[in-house]
Formats: C-alpha cells, structure tokens, sequence
C-alpha cells in the first residue's frame, strides 16, 4: 500500500470553541461602547471611530481566518480524493491478484491430484508387468530345464544305438558272437548276447529293450531271432535304424521348439522391459510433477496470505479514510457557518 500523504490540520474543535469565546467578548465589548450614553461631541466622535475600528479590524481578521481555513481544507480534501483513488486502485489490485491466485492454487491442485491418479495406475501396470515377467521367466526356466534333460536323454539314446547298430554290423560280418546272435530267441537274449561279449553295458541293453518295446505296439518283440535277421523289414539291425531316426528327428524337433520357445521368451521379456522402462520414466515424470506443482502451490498460497493480509488493510483504511474526510468536511463545514454568523453580527454592530 501507498504510504499515506498527511496534512497539518490544527485542533478544529478547540481552537474554534476558543474563537467564538474570544469574539463573543469582544462583541460585548462593542455592544456596550455603543450602548454607553453620548455626553459630549468631542468625546462621542473618538470612541465610536475606535470601536468602528475594531469591528473592521475584527473582521478583517476573521475573513482572513476563513480564508486560511478554507485553503486547508482545500488540500485535505485534495489529500481525501487522492488517498481514496489510490486505496480504491489498490484494493481492485489486491482484489485480482486473490482471485488469480485462488485460480493458480486450484490448477496445482487439480494438477497434483491428477498426477496422483496417474501414479496409482502406473504403479498398477508396473506391479503387473513385473509379475508377468517372473511368470514367463519361472515357465522359461522350467521349459529349459525340461528341454535339458529331453536332449539329454535323447543324446543318450542316440549314441546308445548308434553303437548298437554298429556292433550289430560288425557281428553279422562274421564276429565272434554270430552264432550266439542267431540263436537268441528273443530282442532280449539278442542284447543279452551283446552285454556277454562285452559290446554293450547293461545298462545300454536295458535303454535299448526298453526302446525297442515302446517305438512300436504293433511290433512282435518276444519273435525269434532268427526271423529277425530273416525279415528285412523286421531286422534288428532296421528296427533300431529306425530308432536312431526317431531319436534324432525328436532331438531336431525337441532343439527347433527349443530355439522358438527362447525366441518368444525373448521377445515377450523385451516387451515386457520396455513398458516397465516406459512406466518408471512416466512415472519418475509424474513424481517431478506433484514436486513442482505443490512448490508452485505453496508458493501461491503463500503470496494469498500475503495480498490477502494487504487486502483486508486497505478495506479497513479505505473505510477509515472515508470517516476522517466526512467528519472534517462537517467540522469544516460547521466553522464556517460560524464564521458567517459572526460577521453577520459584527455588521449588525456597525450598524448600530
């Protein structure tokens, strides 16, 4: 607020009582050298002119005193108006700046609130996202492990009966256990043979006869050997030909799924990490976001405080602006009504 501009006024209603007390026996004064009796010429002519005089002289002095007091209050009411303006020009400041600041404290906090939505459901996607992505690695894990131990195991199987079929190859060329071979009964005492030679571990012939029994329902194992070795299409030798096949289009089939199941797992990790990258930076955004605009709110609430405080005293100063110039202008106003009515009498008195 604008500093107040004040005026020298004197004491109004004192020095008036004083006034009109003074002037009150000065007009006694009059009056009774007017009323005293006219003895002599010489003498009348003298006092008369005196008292005449001092009517003049009197009111002279009061014309003089109304001038002076109308000349300030001329410039307390010049002061009145421009105080006013200024009060009235401040307050209509005072009274925008709340309401833009009002406006600016319910944007921010419109803003946070949003933000605050904003971050719950982030933080929702987030928790979801990062659950699918320990599912979908545990399912990976889990699918590794499976793969692992198939190819193992068909790695196994494929190195059992390629050694198989190749000492059966030698065999049939003229080994040692020929005869033994042929007058096996059965796949079983065919291995069995081979484990007695040496040729296969039992462990081997176990996997083999376990094999052979399960690569085909319709297959006649228990026949005898030597049917075996007569049939081509039912040969030991083909029949575990056969098997390698299939142990190695399963490890094909086995490794090829292997390498998709990975491919996909990759391919969903990857999306999953970059909405999860995505949603940490919208999310570290929206945190910045509630910091600012709740330092832009404190801020403004603060300045509120403030031109609200400034508001309020220049309502009041206004207000009491307003109650000094109307009780001056009416002290002013009784004075010269006063003033009026002692010059009317000291005329009345020169008449006399």
């Amino acid at each position: 607020s604008s500093s107040r501009r004040y005026i020298a006024v004197p004491p109004q209603d004192s020095l008036a009582t004083k006034m009109a007390f003074n002037r009150f026996h000065c007009l006694l004064l009059v009056v009774a050298l007017l009323a005293a009796p006219r003895t002599a010429a010489a003498n009348e002519a003298s006092p008369i002119g005196k008292v005449l005089q001092m009517i003049s002289d009197l009111q002279a002095k009061i014309l003089k005193e109304g001038e002076g007091a109308q000349k300030v209050y001329e410039e307390f009411a010049e002061w009145c108006e421009e105080r006013s303006k200024t009060l009235g020009h401040e307050i209509k400041t005072g009274k925008a700046e709340v309401a833009e600041l009002q406006a600016a404290i319910s944007k921010e906090a419109a803003r946070i609130k949003s933000l605050e939505t904003k971050i719950e459901k982030l933080s929702g996607e987030l928790a979801a996202d990062e659950a699918d992505l320990k599912a979908a690695t545990e399912i990976r894990g889990k699918e590794r492990d499976a793969f692992l131990a198939q190819e193992k195991e068909l790695a196994e199987t494929i190195d059992v009966v390629r050694r198989a079929v190749g000492i059966l190859e030698r065999e049939m060329k003229g080994g040692a256990s020929m005869l033994q071979l042929k007058g096996a009964n059965s796949m079983v005492e065919a291995l069995s043979v081979l484990v007695e030679a040496s040729s296969l571990s039992t462990a081997d012939a176990r996997r083999l006869t376990a094999l052979v029994q399960s690569s085909s329902e319709e297959e006649d194992v228990g026949a005898p050997a030597g049917a075996v070795y007569e049939s081509h299409s039912g040969g030991i030798i083909e029949t575990l030909t056969d098997l390698l096949d299939k142990s190695e289009e399963q490890l094909d089939a086995a490794r090829n799924k292997e390498t998709k199941d990975l491919h996909a797992f990759e391919m969903l990790e990857q999306s999953l990490k970059d909405e999860m990258k995505y949603s940490n930076k919208e999310l570290q955004e929206a945190k910045e976001g509630i910091a600012a605009a709740s330092e832009k709110k404190a801020s403004s609430e603060g300045d509120l405080e403030v031109t609200s405080k400034d508001l309020s005293g220049d309502t009041t100063a206004l207000a009491d602006l307003h109650h000094e110039c109307m009780t001056k202008a009416e002290e002013f106003e009784a004075e010269t009504k006063s003033r009026g009515e002692e010059l009317a009498a000291l005329a009345q008195a020169k008449k006399v």
